[in-house]
């Protein structure tokens, strides 16, 4: 019996890990040219950026096996370019910083680093280099399990955002099916909802009360959010979408943020919202937004289980 061949997903991500340590150096001996190796530029890194880690949280962020990072560490000790402070909370364990030698050694790491990240998003025009970084966002979000920071926005990747014009709410409805079905599985019933929501804001809108923004970047559409009126009191945010080739912007966290002022401004006391556990980037948004969890609800409209989330913030 032959061998079974490899899942063609497998050989993709395969493909791409080979092609892109090739691309950023990494099968060097030595790093960026310089006299430490990958591991070793690494931890000093980790060092550098981070406020008095202590050898245990180096190690998790970088899932480096503890011997091996302590032998790192003592050499870097001996040659002058680390220190450690026992913690004042736990005697067990030393917070470690550079010393100015290790500062002075660790220095030209970083600015060929910088460097050569500049000239490589530098061969690209500004639209692909938005494309590049949201890719690269896109699947740190999907596989790390603690959630992926924003990436900062760059001038090559600015958007702004408008009130929508004709064709916007076809775009939206469009790309949510598009989005949820590629990301989640979620089928047609899902459209149907989103047509549904667009339908009655565009035949109910309150031009003083709700407001609809479309995110445009390079000249097309590429997020989008619905703030709309329950009651008088109470505003609703429905619709948040952020396409794949914006997202790392801050677009999401932007977006909510004009729904919060707008619902100020508006004269509302609260704003409540419907989300589902497995967008857990929107979940970090309104979190951080101020939003709370006030109930949860199991359901399957589209095609999968899924868990319902209520979050409510008052203003």
């Amino acid at each position: 019996m032959s061998a079974r061949r490899p899942d063609d997903r497998i050989t993709a991500v395969r493909r791409f890990n080979r092609f892109y340590t090739r691309q950023i150096g990494v099968l060097r001996k030595n790093f960026l040219d310089s006299p430490y190796s990958l591991a070793e530029a690494r931890v000093l890194y980790e060092i550098a950026s981070r406020r008095a880690p202590t050898a245990s949280d180096v190690a998790r962020t970088l899932d480096l096996d503890a011997g091996y990072l302590s032998r790192l560490l003592r050499q870097f000790e001996r040659r002058g370019l680390i220190r450690r402070k026992t913690s004042l909370r736990d005697a067990r364990q030393s917070h470690l910083s550079l010393t100015p030698r290790g500062r002075h050694a660790y220095a030209p790491l970083e600015r060929r680093s910088q460097r050569d990240t500049a000239t490589m998003l530098e061969r690209l025009p500004p639209a692909a280099q938005s494309r590049l970084i949201a890719a690269m966002q896109t699947i740190h979000g999907l596989l790390d399990d603690d959630g992926a920071a924003p990436l900062p926005q760059s001038a090559g990747a600015a958007y702004t955002l408008r009130a929508p014009v004709p064709g916007d709410f076809g775009w939206i409805v469009r790309r949510h099916a598009e989005i949820y079905a590629r990301e989640y599985g979620w089928t047609e019933p899902f459209e149907g909802l989103c047509a549904q929501i667009v339908a009655d804001f565009a035949n109910g809108y309150d031009a003083k009360r709700e407001r609809c923004w479309i995110a445009e970047m390079d000249g097309e559409p590429v997020g989008c959010i619905f703030l709309v009126k329950d009651s008088t009191k109470l505003a609703r945010v429905r619709l948040l979408l952020v396409d794949p080739k914006a997202r790392g912007l801050g677009l999401g966290a932007h977006l909510v943020d004009e729904c919060v002022r707008f619902a100020r401004r508006a004269g509302y006391k609260n704003i409540t919202l419907w989300t589902h556990s497995v967008l857990t980037a929107a979940r970090h948004i309104y979190q951080k937004a101020g939003f709370r969890l006030t109930g949860t609800e199991r359901h399957k409209s589209w095609g999968k289980p899924v868990t319902s989330e209520f979050w409510d913030l008052e203003l």
